[in-house]
């Protein structure tokens, strides 16, 4: 298939109908972008930058995963510009596997590993960064490129660079960028340890999440420089916040509102927890007890349940959650630890085993939260010192989130 001749005005066309639209929303949350950014969006061609991207077909099978339909230009030249400029997350990988976008096939289910990230999440990272004319930045997780060229755009690309742990998606990112005219520093490298040769930076920003704080990227902020991360545990409870570091290596700030979550850093991602009928199987010997809260306090696809399952990662911070025909359980594959909780009427009970009792650790913790008032997260400030990573609120005892 030949593309038409006049793709370029329909993206221009499509992308200012984007940008326009990303600007009317973002007008009702009350935390305005910085104006740049806006402009800055509407000069970067994305569609450079997504070749290829699986959209879900809206049907499942019958054991329920997403029936994910290839999408490129050759398949449906309407449907991937029109995508291509929606305020969309497009998965462009699954399961760390490469896709031939000459002959894509369509796949069911699988954990997406890359993605081109919804373009007005990207426009709010390098705006809560505080970014500006003059900064140096270093991005962690260069993904498709996208959100590269549009730090090279505003800040020009010598004060850009860019760090990806996958290859592949660093050599196809760097083919888009230098395709756009953009030539920031790129480097193959694992986001963890940030890029010491082009050290200081006025501002990091990362496009994963980080279980903890990675030291390195405090030692190679500028004192006075900031850090932008998203943070997440293998609750998948996420967070975001904005660290200010000083010139003795400490840092801290606040975290940011809103329900913001992003792929783990894969050093950071969750171990296997095997089948989770054998954890569950060694359970039912366990006397039960009457739960003092309800899994849905956690589970619950609301702003607070999903604040909350970050703060509670604090107590049981190797656990993971996993449903099982509706059954809750909580498995730490690293104390060997785990917890059923089973509906009862219209209350739970609990089993538990193992050295941590899971359940018991968070009810603990909801009842701090609830009688602080259910605090959010804009109320919180998280520290780093050489005591550790401690999020801090007036109000309830201080949560460690890594030892120092």
């Amino acid at each position: 298939m030949t593309l038409p001749t006049d793709l370029d005005n329909d993206a221009t066309a499509l992308r200012l109908a984007m940008v326009r639209e990303i600007a009317e929303a973002d007008a009702d949350t009350g935390f305005p972008f910085d104006l740049a950014w806006l402009a800055t969006a509407r000069k970067v061609p994305r569609h450079l930058f997504v070749p290829g991207f699986y959209l879900p077909a809206g049907q499942c099978d019958a054991d329920g995963p997403t029936l994910w339909e290839p999408v490129t230009s050759r398949l449906d030249y309407g449907r991937w510009l029109a995508a291509s400029y929606s305020d969309t997350t497009l998965i462009t990988q699954f399961d760390g596997e490469e896709t031939d976008w000459d002959q894509p096939a369509a796949r069911r289910g699988g954990a997406p590993t890359s993605s081109s990230t919804l373009p007005s999440l990207v426009l709010r990272m390098w705006s809560d960064a505080e970014v500006a004319e003059g900064h140096t930045v270093l991005e962690i997780g260069t993904g498709t490129g996208y959100s590269t060229a549009l730090a090279c755009e505003r800040l020009g690309s010598s004060h850009v660079t860019s760090v990806e742990v996958d290859p592949t998606r660093l050599r196809g990112a760097a083919d888009a960028l230098y395709g756009c005219g953009y030539t920031p520093t790129l480097a193959r490298a694992d986001g963890l340890y940030g890029y010491w040769p082009e050290a200081w930076f006025d501002r990091i920003t990362a496009a994963c999440s980080f279980r903890t704080v990675p030291p390195a990227l405090l030692r190679q902020t500028r004192p006075g420089g900031k850090v932008l991360l998203p943070l997440s545990g293998w609750l998948y409870g996420n967070a975001r916040v904005l660290l200010t570091v000083a010139g003795d290596g400490t840092a801290e700030g606040p975290l940011l509102p809103g329900t913001i979550s992003f792929m783990p850093a894969r050093t950071h991602a969750a171990p296997a927890y095997g089948n989770p009928a054998d954890w569950a199987a060694g359970l039912h010997e366990e006397r039960p007890r009457a739960a003092l809260h309800a899994p849905e306090r956690l589970t619950a696809t609301t702003e607070d349940a999903f604040h909350l399952r970050f703060l509670a990662q604090s107590a049981v911070p190797d656990a993971q959650m996993v449903a099982i025909d509706g059954v809750p359980h909580l498995v730490d594959v690293i104390s060997g630890s785990a917890a059923t909780l089973t509906p009862e009427g219209g209350d739970w009970s609990v089993r538990e085993r193992g050295p941590v009792k899971l359940w018991a650790r968070i009810e603990r913790f909801i009842e701090s939260y609830d009688a602080a008032g259910r605090p959010g997260p804009e109320t919180f400030t998280l520290r780093v010192d050489g005591d550790g990573q401690w999020l801090l609120h007036p109000r309830m005892p201080r949560l460690l989130l890594s030892a120092g």
